[in-house]
């Protein structure tokens, strides 16, 4: 039996009418509903939305880290890291996304949802290792994708390029060596190309 797709229109009441005073926000955007909450009711806020009879949000799709240190140069000031986390019902056939800012760029931590949902313990390591957020609670928070001895979190917007250290097989060693990157810092400019008569143009 399909059940019927809500409006989010009534969505985003519902939710707004459920997480009460734990969102700062409640926006509706191209038919898809955003909350933001804060860091101290981000753990609240999630428990309510896997939980109450109306939203019923039992699958965590994916959560993963944002930087939003280049928005500073737009004029944009405000905390650097965020997590965003993409809800699913299935049951009600409904998806929400929700945002939540770290309240220290130097050392950003938040709570970890591993509890809630099964499927964030690899996701919180992931924006672990690749942003330096920390999820606290979380049983296992350690590196998966970058190897050990990392240096830094390679999907910050400070990170080189070029990373900061290389690895090769030595032969005469036989083992792999890691030593200082030797690759010089470059500006990566894009090509444009226009052919004759581009676009359908004369």
């Amino acid at each position: 039996m399909s059940v019927e797709l809500i409006q989010p229109s009534v969505l985003q009441e519902t939710i707004a009418r459920v997480l009460g005073d734990k969102a700062r926000s409640v926006t509706l955007a191209l038919d898809e509903v955003t909350v933001e909450v804060s860091a101290s009711n981000y753990l609240q806020a999630m428990q309510l939305l896997r939980d109450a009879p109306e939203c019923k949000f039992e699958m965590l799709m994916d959560l993963c880290g944002v930087d939003y240190s280049a928005y500073k140069d737009v004029g944009t000031d405000g905390p650097r890291f965020a997590v965003v986390s993409h809800l699913l019902s299935i049951s009600l056939n409904q998806r929400v996304r929700v945002r939540v800012f770290c309240q220290d760029d130097d050392f950003p931590v938040l709570d970890t949802l591993s509890q809630l949902w099964a499927s964030a313990n690899w996701l919180e390591r992931e924006a672990f290792d690749l942003f330096g957020i920390v999820f606290e609670g979380h049983d296992d928070l350690r590196r998966i994708l970058t190897d050990y001895g990392f240096i830094g979190h390679p999907f910050r917007k400070d990170f080189p390029l070029t990373g900061h250290v290389e690895m090769r097989y030595d032969a005469e060693q036989a083992r792999v060596i890691y030593e200082p990157v030797t690759i010089e810092q470059r500006e990566i400019t894009p090509r444009i190309i226009r052919e004759d008569h581009y676009g359908g143009l004369h």
